[in-house]
């Protein structure tokens, strides 16, 4: 079984994390660890940014790829199948396109909880994702609790 891990490298991670180390144990699954970072505003046509930007924005990559990395090397000492991709782009279409190119079976990724019930709630991405998907989306709200 292949598992498209779709992380925010923010509030959802650690509860998503646990979730696809879960299905890659139980299920012997292979685990593609993606997070979509914000397409670069030279490239879509903001022009031509200032020097500090630049360098801001490479940290910001650079930092979230070592993140994604990290992740991906702990699960593979627990001897799991498991490698990290990072990508920029609109975030739902680019989960999409990974998932094909995976061939992944299924999707995992999270959601927001908001409100005080903190009732599960699904965002513009989850929706579009689980909209378009042809293949089955896991949703995983944060939990408070490591």
């Amino acid at each position: 079984m292949k598992v498209l891990v779709a992380l925010d490298l923010a509030r959802s991670t650690p509860a998503v994390f646990r979730e696809a180390r879960t299905w890659a144990r139980r299920l012997s699954a292979e685990l593609l660890l993606l997070h979509v970072a914000d397409p670069d505003p030279d490239f879509i046509g903001y022009g031509a940014r200032s020097e500090n930007l630049r360098l801001a924005a490479e940290h910001k990559l650079r930092n979230s790829r070592q993140q994604l990395e990290a992740l991906a090397v702990e699960l593979r000492k627990d001897n799991l199948d498991a490698n990290a991709l990072l990508v920029q782009g609109a975030v739902a279409e680019a989960i999409l396109r990974e998932a094909n190119n995976f061939h992944a079976d299924a999707i995992l990724m999270g959601t927001h909880a908001r409100g005080p019930v903190k009732e599960p709630f699904i965002g513009t991405t989850a929706r579009q994702v689980l909209h378009l998907a042809g293949r089955p989306v896991i949703l995983v709200p944060p939990r408070d609790t490591p």
